[in-house]
């Protein structure tokens, strides 16, 4: 599976929380490492998915569509402050 940066989930994440989020700041909730989505290194595939720390590797934010509905996991972040 191939590493994108987090601008492959802003098809996504524009559809979760309605505005572009690529811009958005967050921090790893494992090492503090703060930066923008875009910067996320993603993995996409079956069953969804995956967002990781490009400083840590820590597991950020898993996207999962279900029967058409959007599951969202950010418990990987400490915050996520919009641009």
């Amino acid at each position: 599976m191939d590493a994108l940066d987090g601008n492959a989930l802003a098809g996504q994440l524009v559809e979760i929380f309605g505005v572009e989020m690529t811009t958005a700041v967050a921090t790893c909730g494992a090492c503090g490492a703060a930066g923008p989505v875009a910067g996320f290194v993603v993995y996409q595939g079956v069953p969804g998915t995956v967002a990781r720390c490009r400083s840590c590797g820590s597991i950020l934010m898993v996207i999962a569509t279900i029967r058409r509905v959007n599951c969202v996991d950010l418990t990987g972040l400490a915050d996520l402050e919009p641009m």
